[in-house]
């Protein structure tokens, strides 16, 4: 386990299937994150990513995000990719709505780093997000990403293209 402020990350449990589908299956959570047509998760399918991240031994790795106060597992991140030529990981966070705006994304978000660079030993840090994700980007910004590029109108979602934003950070730029 790795903790933060308020928050600890920790290896998924079967436990989190159905806590994940419910705090998952929500339009503005998947639109945040689904490159492709946005459709409601099945239970099956969630079961599948948890024990999917249960028997995960690495690079990729996803860690269930608990309240330390309650224990209450409020959303998910982890490492997506990582090339170990170039010490680079891309990653991935997600939060249940009503845990957003409480400052929980950003102890998420430096953990997530943290563990990364101390643990990992990358060199660099890599995400995504949609134009449309503003909250997103001033974590992201905040923590010390750097926009690096845009793809143009690479996704269509909510009746429109949109604009994919990459970020990168170097380990000298995390703001602990």
């Amino acid at each position: 386990m790795y903790f933060g402020e308020k928050i600890k990350l920790r290896a998924y449990k079967e436990s989190d299937i159905e806590d994940s589908y419910v705090l998952f299956n929500n339009y503005d959570i998947m639109s945040m994150l689904m490159r492709d047509s946005i459709f409601p998760n099945s239970l099956d399918r969630q079961r599948e990513f948890v024990e999917f991240a249960m028997n995960s031994k690495g690079p990729v790795f996803h860690f269930a995000v608990e309240l330390v106060e309650t224990g209450d597992y409020i959303g998910g991140c982890g490492v997506n990719d990582f090339n170990s030529t170039s010490q680079t990981a891309t990653i991935g966070i997600w939060l249940a709505e009503e845990y957003q705006g409480k400052g929980l994304g950003a102890d998420t978000l430096r953990t997530l780093c943290r563990f990364i660079f101390d643990e990992m030993n990358a060199q660099k840090i890599k995400l995504t997000f949609f134009d449309y994700n503003e909250k997103g980007r001033k974590v992201y910004e905040k923590i010390g990403f750097k926009k690096e590029g845009t793809l143009r109108k690479e996704v269509y979602t909510k009746g429109k293209l949109h604009d994919i934003h990459i970020m990168g950070m170097f380990r000298d730029e995390f703001k602990k």
